[in-house]
C-alpha cells in the first residue's frame, strides 16, 4: 500500500510539577500512513465537538493508532474493538463533513 511518510518527535518538556525531565532525549521514529495526516488535522479544527488547540493531538494521535489497528486487523488484539472503532470513525467523519 501507498503510503505518505511522516516522521514523528515527541519532547518531554517538563513534569507534571513542571520541572524540566532528567533525560530530555527526543522518541523519534518515522512511520507511514494512507492519509495525509497534516490535512486531517486542518480539518478536524473545524470539527464542532472538538476543541481546535485539541486538534493536533486527536488527529496525529488517531491517525497513527487507526493505521497500526488496519495494518494488524487480523491480531486479537484489536477484533473485538474494531467494529466500535469504524462506529467511533462514521461519527466523526460526519462531523467533519458538515462543517468542511
Amino acid at each position: 500500500m501507498k503510503q505518505h511518510r511522516y516522521r514523528i518527535s515527541v519532547e518531554h518538556l517538563a513534569d507534571p510539577q513542571g520541572r524540566p525531565p532528567a533525560d530530555a532525549t527526543p522518541l523519534v521514529f518515522e512511520t507511514g500512513n494512507h492519509d495525509d495526516i497534516l490535512k486531517i488535522v486542518e480539518r478536524l479544527r473545524g470539527h464542532p465537538a472538538l476543541p481546535p488547540e485539541s486538534a493536533a493531538a486527536f488527529g496525529v494521535g488517531l491517525k497513527l493508532f487507526s493505521e497500526v489497528m488496519l495494518e494488524n486487523r487480523q491480531s486479537p488484539l484489536f477484533a473485538e474493538f474494531a467494529p466500535h472503532f469504524r462506529e467511533f470513525m462514521q461519527k466523526l467523519k460526519s462531523g467533519v463533513r458538515a462543517e468542511g
